[in-house]
C-alpha cells in the first residue's frame, strides 16, 4: 500500500484498544461522518474535523447553536452534512450524560459491550470480515435509546475494531499479534 497516512493509521493506530472518553467519542463520531464514504475520506480530513469541532471537546460541542451549525455547514474541509453536524451536537449531549456517572464513564459504557475484553476475530482474509455482529447490534440499539445519531450496526462495529473493542486485523496480518497483547 503506498497510501502513507492509511498505513500509518492501520499500522500504528486501528485496532488499537482505546479507553479515554474524549477519544472513543471523537472515534464514535468519525464513524458516523463515514457513513456512506470511504474511511480514507475521513482519515484525510480528520485534522480538518478536529479544528472544526474544537478537538472533540464534547463539553464545547453540546453548547454549539444554530450560528455553529451555519459555520460548519460552510467548511468545505469537512464534510458538510447538516444530519451529521447535528448528530455530532446531540451526540455531545448524550455523552455528556452519560459521563454524569464519573470519569471513565463512556470508556466503561462501551467496552461492557465486550465484557471488558476485546473480541479476536480468526479472519485469514479481508473478505471474510462481517460487517455487524450481535455486540454491534446491541451497542447501536443501546446507543439509539439514549438519544444517539449515526450509530447503527454496521457504523458501531467499524468502531468497535476501530478502537480495539475488535481485533479485526487478518491473522497473517503482523499488527494482529500485537494489538492483542495490547488489551487490559
Amino acid at each position: 500500500m503506498n497510501d502513507t497516512i492509511y498505513r500509518a493509521y492501520h499500522d500504528e493506530e486501528w485496532g488499537v484498544p482505546e479507553y479515554d472518553d474524549r477519544q472513543l467519542f471523537e472515534k464514535l463520531v468519525l464513524d458516523g461522518f463515514q457513513a456512506g464514504l470511504s474511511w480514507r475520506t475521513i482519515l484525510y480530513k480528520r485534522d480538518s474535523f478536529r479544528a472544526a469541532f474544537d478537538q472533540f471537546s464534547p463539553e464545547k460541542i453540546a453548547d454549539y447553536g444554530e450560528a455553529d451549525v451555519k459555520r460548519l455547514l460552510q467548511d468545505r474541509a469537512i464534510i458538510r452534512s447538516e444530519l451529521k453536524i447535528r448528530a455530532t451536537i446531540g451526540n455531545a449531549r448524550c455523552y455528556l450524560k452519560i459521563m454524569e456517572a464519573g470519569a471513565g464513564a463512556f470508556s466503561n459504557y462501551l467496552w461492557g459491550f465486550v465484557n471488558g475484553n476485546p473480541i479476536v476475530e480468526p479472519i485469514k482474509c479481508y473478505k471474510e470480515h462481517p460487517v455487524q455482529s450481535a455486540e454491534s447490534e446491541s451497542l447501536a440499539r443501546d446507543l439509539k435509546s439514549k438519544g444517539f445519531k449515526f450509530c447503527g450496526p454496521v457504523i458501531t462495529y467499524a468502531f468497535m475494531q476501530a478502537v480495539g473493542m475488535v481485533n479485526g486485523h487478518e491473522s497473517n496480518c503482523p499488527r494482529w499479534r500485537e494489538v492483542n497483547a495490547l488489551a487490559r
